[in-house]
């Protein structure tokens, strides 16, 4: 006889619920969020189990490692899915949630969800941090502009970089002499100048990364994108062999559109976007530079023109965002570069 485990996780207390291949519940209870109680549990209970199943979620990833380092044949799978099968049970409780969760394990009826590596991990870790360092620069250098306003005082441009020692210089001419503005404005600058700093420290680092990454270094060979793009492809696919066909990615980061049809209807709208939004938003980016600021002819420049030509320049930078996903998939899987042709661009 089968056994399935559905896991429905809390962060101090998990439910657990066992059933068999009939859908007869063997054991309910509730255990500490362990990955070691979690298995000490089930072995008390019923011994081996066919398959343990709970939903994505923020301890999934940690859970769903530990687990499997313990031997447990345990699947994350996604929570959305998950919620339209739970969400038909007449009341809603861990209880009921791990005995539906359980349910769904022995029927199969699921997706999986791909739980990535850990060194895919720490590089998103890296890339997150860069970026907030970034929004945190930008929100002060923001919120001192708009508070100097008030007292007629307006800075101009910035040069570019990360030091941003442009904008201090501005602001420190602009309030000397005035000691309450002094006061208030001297702990945004020394905050705003740790910040460039550490952006600018981060960054190198991710420089470097790019540099020592073969693959990275390949896909940077595509019009448009940069080693920023390009680890984060990287730490967002994390594993090549996920998609059967290279055009699978563009659904995977949601840049394919949504399509419902019922009867005599049947409608295709605007992209669904799902996945990574971060992701899609560089690939977005990515695609822009390609067509409004690479100049160097190439196939695929050729193709973003005329289909902005046919299309319109925002449905053709989303396009052009998903042909550049399909692209990277196929450098990476098939260990090439970017063909780059010496013919001239059409007028």
């Amino acid at each position: 006889m089968k056994r399935y485990v559905g896991i429905d996780v809390a962060q101090e207390q998990c439910a657990l619920c066992i059933v068999d291949d009939t859908g007869t519940i063997l054991f309910e209870g509730s255990c500490a969020t362990d990955p070691d109680k979690i298995v000490h549990t089930i072995a008390a209970e019923v011994g081996e189990v066919e398959k343990i199943v709970h939903e994505s979620g923020p301890l999934s990833i940690w859970l769903t490692r530990e687990l499997i380092k313990r031997g447990a044949p345990v699947v994350c799978i996604d929570a959305r899915a998950a919620h339209k099968v739970l969400s038909a049970r007449m009341n809603k409780s861990d209880k009921s949630d791990a005995v539906g969760l359980a349910q769904l394990a022995r029927t199969g009826w699921y997706g999986e969800v791909h739980v990535k590596s850990e060194a895919s991990d720490q590089l998103r870790l890296i890339l997150s941090a860069r970026e907030r360092l970034i929004r945190i620069r930008m929100d002060i250098e923001g919120q001192v502009r708009g508070l100097l306003k008030a007292y007629g005082i307006r800075l101009g441009p910035v040069n570019a970089g990360y030091s941003r020692k442009s904008f201090r210089d501005q602001l420190g001419l602009a309030i000397k002499g005035v000691p309450s503005l002094e006061m208030i404005f001297a702990s945004l600058i020394v905050v705003h100048e740790t910040v460039c700093l550490e952006t600018a420290a981060i960054d190198a680092r991710v420089q470097r990364l790019a540099k020592d990454s073969p693959l990275a270094r390949r896909l940077t060979s595509i019009p448009g994108v940069g080693p920023i793009v390009s680890l984060s492809f990287i730490a967002t696919v994390d594993d090549v062999g996920r998609f059967g066909k290279a055009t699978d990615v563009g659904a995977y980061l949601g840049l394919t559109p949504r399509r419902y049809q019922s009867g005599e209807t049947d409608w295709s709208g605007r992209i669904s976007k799902r996945g990574d939004g971060a992701m899609r938003k560089l690939l977005y980016e990515a695609a822009n530079i390609l067509i409004q600021r690479v100049a160097r002819f190439s196939p695929l420049k050729a193709w973003a023109m005329r289909l902005v030509a046919r299309r319109g320049m925002k449905k053709a930078i989303v396009a052009t965002a998903r042909k550049l996903a399909v692209i990277m998939i196929r450098i990476w899987r098939d260990g090439t570069t970017f063909a780059w042709t010496e013919e001239e661009l059409p007028a």
